[in-house]
C-alpha cells in the first residue's frame, strides 16, 4: 500500500519569458495576488501568485537564457473551479477589459458550463462553473 502524501503546501512552478505579461494577467486578470518575488537568484527572476493564506499557489519563473517556451498543445490547462457565478462572470469580465478573448477548448467536456482563456505563454485557463467532486 502506498504511503498517503502528507505535504504541508502545494506549488505548481513553471518557466515563461514574458514574466510581467503572466503576472498582469494572473494579478489584474485573475485577480491572484503575488505572494513573493526574487530577482536575479542564480540567472532567474520568478513570482509567486495566489490566494492569501493558501498553501497552493503558483510559481514563474524567468531565466536570463531565454530557455522557456510556450505551452505545447491546448490540453495545458489550469483550472480554477467557481461556487459563485457572480465572481466567475465577473474574472470573466476582467480578462475580456484587459484584451483577452476565450478560445474554443480542445477537449469539448470544458465547452459545458466553462470559459476558457490563454494565459501570454499559450496555457488554457478554465474558468469552469461549480465545484470538482
Amino acid at each position: 500500500m502506498a504511503i498517503q502524501l502528507q505535504a504541508s503546501q502545494f506549488r505548481f512552478a513553471r518557466p515563461t519569458q514574458q514574466l510581467d505579461n503572466i503576472v498582469n494577467f494572473y494579478t489584474k486578470g485573475l485577480g491572484l495576488q503575488v505572494i513573493g518575488s526574487f530577482k536575479n537568484h542564480a540567472g532567474y527572476d520568478g513570482v509567486m501568485l495566489g490566494l492569501p493564506d493558501a498553501d497552493y499557489h503558483l510559481e514563474f519563473t524567468q531565466d536570463v537564457h531565454g530557455t522557456a517556451g510556450t505551452a505545447s498543445n491546448p490540453e495545458h490547462l489550469m483550472v480554477f473551479y467557481f461556487s459563485d457565478e457572480i465572481n466567475r462572470i465577473a474574472i470573466y469580465n476582467q480578462l475580456i477589459e484587459l484584451g483577452h478573448v476565450p478560445v474554443k477548448p480542445a477537449n469539448p467536456y470544458w465547452e459545458n458550463n466553462s470559459f476558457t482563456f490563454c494565459d501570454p505563454d499559450g496555457w488554457h485557463i478554465v474558468l469552469h462553473k461549480g465545484s470538482y467532486k
